[in-house]
């Protein structure tokens, strides 16, 4: 542990702050707008309910088996920040119980281990998370997955065949081949930018990252992919271990603010539940005298890419995409950084696209980072009840703009689907630049 990190500790920092908690005036309106309560019914695993045990807690109350699991049973999807007219902070409130828990709750040896691996070793490491992916795409590319799962091996492999089905597909990963380049702009350049590829990404989100740099590139952007760049901290935040996520987003400002080049017109990300993360540096490191001033200035520059796409004028040099497609409200795009309008905005741009809204496309999928592993049950009823919205949606490409909430919905489409395609909105811009390219 770092001198500015035990700093934060002692300062106490990490727990719910009451100017926050006040807010909350147990109104309820949240209570619709929370998928756990809407699959439970129970008062506790609503906002409402998590807010009033952050308060007990906060007045002297201990953190009991009960307040864990209430809290470990928020998505955090940030639902309830949308539909809250007093503007409570709930994200920020229940990361900070998360926080608070993980300084005060001792685990058990095995699980300490594991979660020392997970988030302070393998999320950091280029090169651990190519071996992981390699080992699942040696699983996959064998046909021993499809055998897995055409046998019905995984039903009787009971929670860990569940979680199997959750497995992405492994991909040759991007990092090592492309991090730390620069790729030019098709045409005059108009933009100078940052990529941030992500953690997770890198192997499971290869050509979806190779198809926004096609599509910025499109748009007159120079790309630089920074290579001092590591995962931007997320999960990290969302687990409650913001220590590690502060180590985390220092690098990535080192990587890009203090870049020697610099002029970047913009950050950009093509994962939702990153930017949003990305976009609260400034509050994950509000307390460092030395970092302070320079994450306002990466949170300043930091875009989502149908953020920017739909702020600049976007090449039209298009060939039409024959589908129907609806779209997905990644909640951290729509809840934690309220950007709706603009991925519907381009998809409307696509020529050939149908585009048709989704019931309730704003309620959470289920995905959640690694909630669907960790609370795997609960996050397939959640999900069931979104495949049910995308069933009446009658699309035949389910659309959405965070890999995480792809990764889920491709489970549902298997389990409940018919054939869907889920595909990122860039990709969907990709393939109509592409095709234009190929007509020439």
């Amino acid at each position: 542990m770092d001198a500015s990190t035990a700093a934060f500790n002692s300062a106490g920092i990490d727990k719910p702050q009451q100017a926050d908690l006040d807010r909350c005036v147990h109104c309820g309106l949240c209570l619709n707008a929370c998928p756990t309560y809407r699959e439970l019914g129970v008062e506790m695993d609503s906002p409402r309910g998590r807010v009033y045990q952050m308060v007990q807690v906060a007045a002297g109350q201990p953190i009991t088996d009960s307040y864990r699991e209430h809290i470990d049973l928020c998505l955090a999807c940030r639902g309830c920040e949308s539909a809250c007219p007093s503007g409570v902070q709930y994200g920020r409130l229940v990361e900070a119980a998360r926080a608070e828990i993980e300084a005060k709750t001792p685990r058990p040896w095995l699980t300490r281990k594991l979660r020392d691996f997970v988030f302070r070793k393998l999320l950091p490491s280029p090169a651990l998370l190519t071996a992981a992916g390699a080992g699942l795409y040696v699983y996959q590319a064998s046909g021993l997955q499809k055998l897995v799962r055409a046998s019905g091996l995984s039903r009787l492999m009971g929670p860990l065949g569940e979680r199997e089905a959750l497995a992405p597909a492994a991909q040759i990963p991007f990092f090592f081949r492309e991090i730390g380049k620069t790729f030019p702009p098709e045409g005059a350049r108009r933009y100078r930018v940052a990529f941030l590829a992500g953690c997770i990404a890198n192997v499971s989100f290869s050509r979806l990252n190779e198809a926004t740099i096609r599509v910025l590139q499109k748009n007159g952007c120079e790309v630089v992919v920074p290579a001092g760049q590591t995962c931007c901290g997320a999960l990290h935040v969302h687990a409650g271990i913001r220590d590690e996520a502060r180590k985390l987003a220092r690098r990535n400002i080192d990587a890009i603010v203090s870049d020697a080049a610099g002029g970047f017109d913009a950050i950009i990300t093509n994962a939702a539940g990153c930017g949003s993360t990305l976009k609260e540096y400034d509050e994950l490191l509000e307390h460092d005298p030395a970092y302070a001033e320079r994450a306002r200035k990466f949170k300043s520059l930091m875009r989502d890419v149908t953020e920017f796409l739909a702020s600049i004028e976007l090449n039209r040099a298009m060939s039409p995409v024959n589908a129907t497609v609806t779209y997905q409200d990644s909640c951290h795009l729509a809840h934690g950084q309220k950007i709706r309008k603009a991925p519907r905005q381009l998809l409307a741009a696509i020529p050939g696209v149908v585009f048709r809204e989704m019931p309730l496309s704003d309620i959470c999928c289920g995905s959640a980072g690694i909630y669907n592993v960790l609370h795997t049950d609960l996050s397939m009823k959640i999900l069931e009840t979104k495949m049910a919205n995308v069933e009446l949606a009658q699309a035949n490409v389910i659309a959405t703009a965070n890999p995480g909430c792809m990764i889920q919905l491709e489970a549902g489409v298997r389990k409940w689907g018919h054939g869907e395609k889920v595909m990122h909105v860039v990709e969907l811009l990709d393939q109509a630049y592409r095709a234009a390219g190929e007509r020439r």
